[in-house]
């Protein structure tokens, strides 16, 4: 069938839906199509809860549904301009994910990878050394990739530790770039107490490599990463630079931590939900 032709921009987000907490699609879906860009989902797994805080969550892999899937895609002609990545539930869906960006992603899209595989040095709950590995196989199909300091140790087989000078991260960024067609947005650097910051590496040009920074707001909140990743495509597929995108990201983050802080009962992720209403006037910022 011929692919079928329309002015709209679609994005695919592949990850899990945890049925309750904010991350993931449930996190990527709203986000993203606030920026203005229409988003189908494919669930790499269905999940209760999330894997922070809860115990005894079901889970339900779906890896062998996704061949199904991309076959009935390319029968209906279905192609995207864009295909994010976060968390994957197996290292067979790796090869599966990048069949369907082979197969379904339009020329010159736009391949988006967060390897939400660990964070604060310990992998998520059934991930090891051996899918970070695997993992790297699919940051490298990737235009941006956006691994945290945890992450981004894993893939590179090095120690990670609580804090990083400037010059370890740009070393970790450019050493990175074995790990991404393009662009790297390493995030984590905290050597400004009172900012949050990250590098933005551009492979083919490493001297325009520069350090973006929003506020820190001192509170630990889950999902804030899948926050992130969703603003950052959502700017880029506006048409932003990457460390526009990046800024736009974090402070739509920050934002969404800050409306949080002071309600005990809210543990789960953040209320992104409440800086929706931004979006525009972000994206005017730069």
């Amino acid at each position: 069938m011929d692919e079928i032709m329309t002015d709209t921009i679609k994005i695919l987000t592949i990850q899990d839906v945890s049925c309750y907490g904010q991350c993931s699609i449930t996190v990527a879906l709203p986000i993203i199509s606030a920026f203005g860009i229409e988003t189908a989902v494919l669930p790499s797994a269905v999940l209760s809860t999330h894997t922070s805080g809860f115990s005894e969550y079901t889970v339900r892999d779906l890896t062998e549904d996704l061949p199904a899937i991309r076959e009935h895609w390319e029968k209906e002609g279905i192609y995207f301009d864009a295909i994010y990545t976060g968390f994957i539930s197996s290292m067979q869906q790796v090869d599966y994910i990048k069949d369907i960006i082979d197969s379904r992603l339009k020329p010159n899209g736009v391949v988006f990878v967060d390897p939400a595989m660990a964070d604060h040095g310990e992998f998520y709950n059934g991930f090891d050394q051996e899918f970070a590995d695997k993992m790297g196989e699919l940051c490298k199909t990737g235009d941006y990739v956006l691994p945290n300091t945890t992450e981004a140790c894993y893939l590179l087989h090095k120690p990670w530790k609580e804090e990083f000078t400037k010059e370890e991260m740009l070393e970790m960024a450019n050493e990175l770039s074995a790990f991404t067609k393009k662009h790297v947005i390493l995030k984590g650097d905290t050597h400004k107490t009172d900012k949050l910051g990250m590098i933005i590496l551009d492979k083919d040009e490493p001297s325009t490599t520069e350090f973006v920074y929003n506020d820190k707001v001192n509170h630990v909140s889950h999902g804030t990463g899948d926050v992130f990743a969703s603003a950052f495509v959502g700017s880029i597929m506006n048409g932003k630079t990457p460390s526009c995108a990046a800024k736009i990201a974090g402070e739509f983050t920050k934002e969404a931590i800050a409306k949080t802080v002071g309600d005990d009962t809210h543990t789960y992720g953040v209320k992104f939900e409440q800086v929706i209403p931004s979006i525009q006037e972000l994206l005017k910022s730069c």
